[in-house]
Formats: C-alpha cells, sequence, structure tokens
C-alpha cells in the first residue's frame, strides 16, 4: 500500500517509518554486537600470530629433538690400507724433503728518516743440498742481483748463504752454506738422457712461500729448449705438467726412486703461475756445470773470440750464416785468419767473413752456434767454412775460454 510516496514495512523488518523516535535495542544484545565486531577485527591477527609462534614452538621442539638426537660425534670408519702408490710418494716426500730447501734473498734499504741501511727480503726461491760440505745448487735468477742471501733448511733452521759461483747461461748457481753435517742431507743424483715421455715426477719446494710443498706429475716431453737470463739457448730440457709455480725455482725435480733428474727453473704461462707446463734443466747438465763452479767459482767455455752480426742485419747484408762483424786481437779467430768488417783509409767498408759451416754443420743462427760450441772443450779444433769475398774457404780454429760475452 502506498501511504505519502514512501512504502510501509513490516515492524521489525529493519526499516523506521519517518517522524518516529528509533526503537531501543536491549543492553544486551548491544554489548553482544561489540563483542562480534572486535573479534572479527582481530581474529585474522590472533590467529596469524597463533600459527606464527606456535610453527616456532614445534619447531623449537623438533631442533631440540634433532640436537638430541644428531648433536653427537659420528663413529669413525676405520681407514683401509693405503695404496702401493700413496705409501711410495709419502716414503719419497718424507726421505727427500730433507734435502730441500727455502731461499730468501735480501735488498739492502736505507730507511726514510734515519738512512740507516737495512736489509729486507726480495724474493724467495728453492734449492736443494748437494753434497755435505753445504753447498747448494738452485737456479741463478733466484738469487740474481741480490745483496746477501739466506737459506732455510726442512727443520726450519736459517743460515747466512755465500756465492760460491753461478752459471747464467745455464741459470744455474751454487752457495754454501756453514751448517752441521747432521743437517746436510743431499738429494742422491740420477741421470737424464735415459728419461721417458710419460715417467712420473715429484717436485717439492716453496711456491708462494709455502715451503716444503709437493706436486706430482709425469713427464710430459723431452728435448725441449728454453732460453737462459742470457738469451743463450738451454737445450734438452724437461717439460712436465708437475705444478711448477713462482718460488718453485731452483728446486729439485725428482724421479719416482727419488733421484735428482732436473732443476726446477721455469713455467710456460700467460698469468705467470702454473698451467700444466713447466720446464727443468736436466741433471745431466747440473752434474757437468756445478762441479766446475765449485772448483773454480766459474765455468770455463770454449769462444772464437769474435763478435757476430745480429741475425736480421746479416740477412739483410745478404749474408747465408752468421755474418763476423769484429775479431778480438790476439784471440782464436784473429790467429787463425777470421776477418770482421774493416774499413780502408779511403772509408770504404768491406764485409766481414760469413761463416757457413762449422764441423760439417750449418750455421744459420746464432743458436746453431752456442749449440755446437756446448759440446765442445777448451783446445778442441774447429773447421769452419767462411764466404770471403766471394770465395770459400776453410779455416781451423783452436778454441780457447771465452772472453766478455763473445761467442
Amino acid at each position: 500500500m502506498s501511504n505519502g510516496g514512501y512504502h510501509e514495512f513490516p515492524p521489525g523488518f529493519g526499516a523506521q517509518f519517518p517522524n518516529q523516535p528509533p526503537l531501543p535495542r536491549p543492553a544486551g544484545i548491544q554489548a553482544a554486537v561489540l563483542v562480534l565486531s572486535i573479534l572479527a577485527l582481530f581474529l585474522p591477527l590472533l590467529l596469524l600470530l597463533g600459527f606464527f609462534y606456535g610453527d616456532r614452538l614445534l619447531g623449537k621442539r623438533n631442533d631440540s629433538a634433532d640436537r638430541e638426537k644428531f648433536g653427537h660425534e659420528r663413529p669413525v670408519t676405520a681407514r683401509g690400507n693405503l695404496a702401493d702408490d700413496e705409501k711410495s710418494t709419502i716414503e719419497l716426500y718424507n726421505r727427500s724433503r730433507q734435502g730441500v730447501v727455502n731461499i730468501t734473498t735480501l735488498a739492502n734499504r736505507r730507511g726514510a728518516f734515519n738512512l740507516n741501511v737495512q736489509q729486507v727480503a726480495e724474493g724467495a726461491g728453492s734449492g736443494f743440498i748437494w753434497d755435505e760440505g753445504g753447498h747448494i745448487v738452485t737456479n741463478f735468477h733466484v738469487i740474481q742481483n741480490a745483496d746477501a742471501v739466506e737459506v732455510a733448511l726442512a727443520d726450519q733452521s736459517i743460515f747466512p748463504a755465500r756465492l760460491v759461483g753461478a752459471f747464467p747461461d745455464k741459470d744455474l748457481a751454487v752457495l754454501k752454506i756453514d751448517a752441521p753435517v747432521s743437517k746436510l742431507k743431499p738429494i742422491p743424483l740420477g741421470k737424464s738422457d735415459d728419461l721417458k715421455v710419460g715417467q712420473k715426477v715429484f717436485a717439492i719446494g716453496n711456491p708462494f712461500g709455502l715451503d716444503q710443498t709437493l706436486t706430482t706429475g709425469i713427464i710430459s716431453a723431452l728435448g725441449r729448449e728454453i732460453e737462459s737470463v742470457t738469451r743463450r739457448p738451454i737445450k734438452n730440457v724437461i717439460q712436465t705438467d708437475a705444478a711448477i709455480n713462482p718460488g718453485n725455482s731452483g728446486g729439485p725435480l725428482l724421479d719416482s726412486s727419488g733421484l735428482l733428474i732436473g732443476v726446477n727453473t721455469a713455467i710456460f704461462s700467460p698469468s705467470g703461475s702454473s698451467a700444466g707446463i713447466g720446464f727443468a734443466i736436466p741433471v745431466d747438465e747440473v752434474n757437468r756445470v756445478v762441479p766446475e763452479l765449485i772448483r773454480h767459482g766459474k765455468v770455463t767455455r770454449p769462444g772464437l773470440g769474435i763478435t757476430l752480426a745480429p741475425e736480421h742485419l746479416g740477412k739483410q747484408m745478404g749474408a747465408k750464416g752468421l755474418l763476423v762483424l769484429e775479431v778480438l786481437l790476439d784471440g782464436p779467430g784473429a790467429k787463425s785468419g777470421l776477418r770482421g768488417m774493416r774499413r780502408s783509409s779511403l772509408g770504404q767498408v768491406s764485409q766481414g767473413d760469413v761463416i757457413q759451416t762449422i764441423d760439417g754443420k750449418e750455421m744459420k743462427t746464432l743458436k746453431d752456434l752456442y749449440n755446437h760450441l756446448d759440446q765442445c772443450k777448451v783446445g778442441d779444433k774447429i773447421k769452419a767454412l767462411v764466404r770471403r769475398d766471394g770465395r770459400d774457404e776453410e779455416i781451423e780454429i783452436t778454441l780457447e775460454p771465452l772472453q766478455a760475452m763473445r761467442p
């Protein structure tokens, strides 16, 4: 039914008639509504807190149970017998390490304020005991330019060392320390002329200052050639994949019997650290050089007493061989009649002799000459075929001790 533009609703349906006061609500109902509203507002929060703290409480109970169950030392499984290969490696290391030394080079430095000279550590390398006389073998480049050298033995005792002799052409040097004989354990010598690619090898040294470090590998190749600090070739070098890093230089390369077969001397690496290619001077070469250094302090090498033109200059001048620039006065070359480049009174330059062969071997590079002279001794006679003024001539030369840096 319509009444004055509005609709009537049955009492209690929820609508109020106009101009009528609101119906009073019982106090109990109002309180219930308030409580329900509060519960509706806080119930999600209470559920969330209950879940969180309940989970943590349950987790704590589980953690406590886990700690009780698993928080004990595990039983140790008995180790089986070491493999024969492991046993031999351990025995080799324990036996050989006594003969390996660490070398520290010292430099004199003036203090910034008091100007007093002090010795500071500058470099490090490795070496090994050669004999019971206290001779230590290492690389020349390890001690090059050092003001003083210290040697640390396997028992960490340290001794000052003095230089006995050096042979830069082969990157070898001999030091001497005054240590009790009881502390000196020389490494036994092997030989290098019968080595085989694939043989197991061991390197002991001081890489990055980590003393008495053992690395293992195999002989990767034989007959390699590297360049010494004097740019002369070192022949028949051993290549190995045993890790050799800075600080290993001068240390021993050993075979599976613990015999010295080489002196670790170089790595091939763009970064300067081990890349699986290391080189060692063969022990046969070491055994020729070291005794001479101990006896004489130097190695007497045979030479021709001449100065040769750089290879590129010789080629520019059309020389098919080694062009002689200068002949040392009273040297073996001069005595045999070799001629260097000379200038006439009119200023005209005459080309020197061109050495084409020596003892039948072609001389195309300085390396060819050095390699041949390495096989000779002072007093040996060699036959050189030279090209002079468009003619070939054969000259016999008696080799004499090498002077200065002349070949």
